[in-house]
């Protein structure tokens, strides 16, 4: 099984949120939000549509108090760390998760499987 680097936790700040285009297809699939040693990663796709992308530019997927990711073509917003929606139209749906490893030298890793099973 193969895997993809995706960086070092230290290359997205406490707090922020960064997206990722591991197919370099010109636009983000997913993206992690870091909240201090925590990395929670998730398809960039909101589920009221299912087809629409989250962040109103690029890596700007959180509210400005960073405390939710944001919707910024619904409104709606979730808990970074469980991506359950608690606000807006799709309220009670919830993001889909994405699994990362991240080595004992802070770098991340995606799996290619991952990859491949969640079309990013």
């Amino acid at each position: 099984m193969g895997k993809l680097w995706l960086g070092n936790v230290s290359d997205i700040a406490d707090g922020q949120a960064k997206g990722f285009d591991p197919n370099h297809s010109g636009s983000d699939t997913f993206f992690i939000v870091r909240q201090g040693n925590e990395l929670f990663a998730y398809v960039d796709i909101c589920p009221h549509y299912n087809d629409t992308s989250l962040p109103w530019k690029r890596h700007h997927y959180l509210d400005s108090a960073s405390a939710h990711i944001v919707c910024a073509a619904h409104g709606a917003l979730f808990e970074i760390d469980n991506g359950d929606c608690v606000q807006g139209p799709c309220k009670g749906q919830k993001l889909s998760k994405i699994p990362l490893e991240v080595s004992s030298q802070q770098e991340i890793w995606i799996s290619l499987t991952t990859i491949k099973e969640f079309n990013l």
